[in-house]
Parts: structure tokens; sequence; C-alpha cells
């Protein structure tokens, strides 16, 4: 299909940037970790593990974008797409620990504050806001598709490939998590100001206390969302009891019955239910009919989209041959 060709030539770019993001943020992360190893400096090293969940959320998105242009087999029919969230769920896990630690080390830092080279925390903190701002260029700058496409399809789709690629819901999320990491080196600068200014040396622990904050919520998000998916739970943002209302008001529905909604990874939920129609659709041929208003109502009605519907349409006289019937 022509429509999956262009999807996998928007995740090709999205790749490309976000590969690209991921190295920078790494050579920062690594300055991170040797500026506040050589300067003594806490809050080069809270910032290095600021960048370390970034990197960590690059990454994953990175995942996502590689393995859902992989093709689905018989042994796994879904796919690879949900290594997506297994790797949130280590990753979560690895930056709550990053969290505690600078907690930890940032309160003995309060109490007992040791020395800090100031001028080398300026000097690596700009090293990474410059990191930052050259990895929030490279996910921002406009791209313009090439006219044509180099697989030879030209079947008209690529007449609109003059404008601006759009950007995609991974290279969205990783220009926040971008953004946070500057924000988190202009606080390694600011601290060292202070320092510099008014050896005020407990500057440092306050500034890297702050970026903990910032580390653990935005963690405690990834993992609530992560294990959500693996406990199936219904996709943020889809009322079932709404979508069943919507369902039972379709021509010729009778009933709803085991209406279930899950979600395989991010951006893929899928919806199932048994659909009770009444007799006559199985003699008159309305259940095509009927079966394409089903998917055109749970794919356009609902603020989550579900392109991916199955439904089990069931004459009434059926009721007498289910067993284990779920609301």
């Amino acid at each position: 299909m022509s429509h999956g060709h262009g999807h996998s030539h928007g995740a090709g770019g999205d790749r490309r940037r976000l590969a690209l993001a991921l190295g920078i943020t790494l050579v920062v992360l690594v300055s991170g970790v040797v500026g506040g190893l050589v300067t003594g400096s806490l809050a080069l090293l809270a910032d290095a593990g600021h960048m370390l969940t970034d990197a960590a959320g690059l990454g994953v998105a990175l995942l996502a974008s590689s393995l859902a242009l992989r093709p689905a087999t018989s042994a796994r029919t879904w796919g690879l797409g949900r290594a997506e969230v297994l790797a949130a769920v280590l990753q979560a896990a690895l930056l709550l620990a990053v969290g505690v630690l600078i907690a930890v080390e940032g309160v003995r830092r309060l109490l007992d504050p040791p020395e800090v080279a100031s001028s080398g925390m300026l000097v690596f903190g700009a090293v990474g806001l410059v990191g930052n701002a050259l990895a929030l260029w490279v996910l921002t700058r406009p791209e313009r598709h090439q006219h044509g496409d180099h697989d030879g399809d030209h079947d008209g789709e690529h007449d609109h490939d003059h404008g601006a690629a759009p950007m995609g819901m991974n290279r969205r999320a990783a220009v926040l998590e971008v953004v946070n990491d500057a924000l988190g080196s202009v606080a390694v600068l600011v601290a060292a100001g202070v320092i510099a200014l008014t050896g005020w040396t407990r500057a440092d622990a306050v500034v890297s206390l702050l970026i903990g904050v910032l580390i653990v919520p935005r963690t405690l998000l990834l993992l609530r969302e992560a294990t959500d998916v693996l406990l199936e739970s219904v996709p943020k943002g889809l009322d079932l009891t709404a979508v069943r209302e919507h369902l039972l008001e379709q021509p010729h529905v009778l009933a709803v019955h085991d209406l279930h909604a899950t979600q395989i990874t991010s951006g893929l939920p899928v919806l199932t239910a048994h659909v009770v129609l009444d007799d006559s659709c199985f003699v008159d041929g309305h259940v095509p009919e009927v079966l394409d208003q089903l998917q055109a109502c749970v794919r356009g009605h609902f603020p989550v989209s579900i392109t991916h519907s199955t439904f089990q349409v069931e004459p009434a006289s059926h009721a007498d041959h289910e067993h284990g019937v779920h609301a």
C-alpha cells in the first residue's frame, strides 16, 4: 500500500534525526560526567544524570522507530512494537536509582559542602548548553522531501513532497527532552556564577537537587504509562462507555458485549467487541454495511482513533451459544 510507504519515509527521516540527537546527547553526557569528576560539582553530575534520562528517552524513541518498520511474523503477530515498552520499564528503573542517588548526595553536600571549581563548571556547563542547542537544531530544522521517490514509486502520492516533512510523535517528545536538558545546563551555569561571585558552594548542591526533582516525576510518569500498556489498560483518552453507547446507536445493532480496548505499544490502540445484530441482517445482506459503519465509528468518532478493530457480529439467536459473556 502506498500509505505504508509514505509512513516509512517519514519514520526514516525521524530515525536519522533521533540518532544524531542521541549521539550529541551522549557526547554532552560524557562531558558532564568528566566535568563533574574534575571540578567536584554535583550539579554537573546531576545534569549528566538528567541527560541520561533524556538519552534513554531518545534511545527508546529510536528503538520504537526502528522496530515499527519490522514486519509481523506468524510467531510475533504484532511485530516487536512492545519491545519499546519493556525498554521504557528498564529505563524508568535506572532513572529512579539515579534520582535517589542525586537526592542523597545533594542533601549530604548541603550539610557539608565541598570545594567546587566554579570556572570548570562554567566551561562544562557551556559545553552542555551548546550541545543541547545543536541537538535541538537537528530535531527542529525544516526538512523538505526530495522530488520524486528513490524507490521508483511515482503513483502521485508524493505530489506534496515539496512541502516540509511533518514532525513525528517520537521526534516531538525528543524535542521536549532536549529542551529540559538545556534548562539543566542553564541551571549549572547559574550555580557556577553564584559560586564564582559569592563563594556560596551550597549553590551546587541546591541546583543538583532541583535537577533531581526534574528526573523523578518524569520517570514515575514513564513507568506508569509503560505499566498501563503491559497491564492492557484502556488507552488514555478513550471512554469505553461512550464507545458502547455510540455502537448501540448504529442501525441494526441490538447489543454489544465483550468490549475490550488495549494498546500494543505507543500509537497502536486496538479494540475488539461482539456485536449482536438483528437477524434480518443475515438474510438481506446488511452485515458488510453494518461492519463498515462500526469500523468507521471507532476510527473517527473518538479522541483516540482506532484503526485496528475486530468485531464479531452475531445474530440475536446466537445468544444461547455464548459462554462466559463479559460486559
